[in-house]
């Protein structure tokens, strides 16, 4: 499986941004795709999960009633919109397949894209 996330860019705060991710390869075999974003200076975070083919979808409370994952199957395509943007937004952000069911291992990655809120 190939990811390749883009979308990203320079928003200004409560502005809104949509991000996508474009699987390839094997994408049948996709369990669950995430978006997670890494701050200058902090660690890695999980935002949000979607099931690929439920839909069932998962938030950090730090997202929640902000950002919406979804995904389209028939254009292997996964979004991230973004609203309600604020500073603490900003980073690279990056979305991750699993394969497997529970515990995802997300063992694919995009490349990540730059999101930067200004004030």
């Amino acid at each position: 499986v190939q990811l390749q996330a883009s979308g990203g860019g320079l928003v200004q705060a409560g502005g809104s941004l949509r991000l996508s991710c474009g699987a390839s390869g094997r994408t049948f075999s996709i369990f669950e795709m995430g978006w997670f974003r890494q701050a200058p200076g902090k660690e890695r975070e999980l935002i949000t999960t979607i099931n690929w083919r439920a839909g069932g979808t998962y938030y950090a409370d730090s997202v929640k009633g902000r950002f919406t994952i979804s995904r389209s199957n028939t254009k292997n395509t996964g979004y991230l919109q973004m609203s309600s943007l604020k500073v603490e937004d900003t980073a690279v952000y990056y979305c991750a397949a699993s394969r497997s069911t529970p515990p995802y291992d997300f063992a694919y990655w995009g490349q990540g894209t730059e999101v930067t809120v200004s004030s």
